[in-house]
């Protein structure tokens, strides 16, 4: 079996979000399940970045317009978080161009907004 990239960074990220959902549940705003976050992610030493500006590239050309990560994590993976009652395609979709433009390689998008935490990791 192989591994897969970055596993145990995503680990340690996923944990800390089931965390948050675990102590908030569901029915918040985004903003708040941000914020929680990023007190969850300093407590289990996860570095981070809030709303980190990433340039975007066309065709090798970097774009005026920036994209702004929910997270950056590990200066490697961004973290995409969603307060809705489920997921569609398009948001996944969201993430996948995100990566594409960054050249990043992996993002993990998280959905608070139903029962259960719901995430998804992706890799470009």
């Amino acid at each position: 079996m192989s591994k897969l990239l970055y596993e145990k960074l995503t680990y340690k990220i996923i944990g800390a979000c089931m965390e948050v959902h675990k102590t908030l549940g569901n029915g918040f705003l985004e903003a708040v399940y941000q914020e929680a976050l990023s007190l969850e992610f300093l407590e289990k030493e996860i570095p981070f970045e809030k709303e980190k500006k990433i340039k975007i590239e066309y065709k090798n050309k970097i774009l005026n317009k920036e994209y702004s990560a929910d997270f950056f994590c590990f200066d490697k993976i961004i973290v995409e978080l969603k307060a809705l009652g489920f997921l569609v395609s398009d948001h996944e979709s969201q993430l996948l161009n995100y990566l594409k433009a960054t050249n990043c390689k992996v993002g993990l998008l998280v959905n608070f907004g139903e029962k259960s935490l719901k995430y998804k990791r992706m890799i470009l």
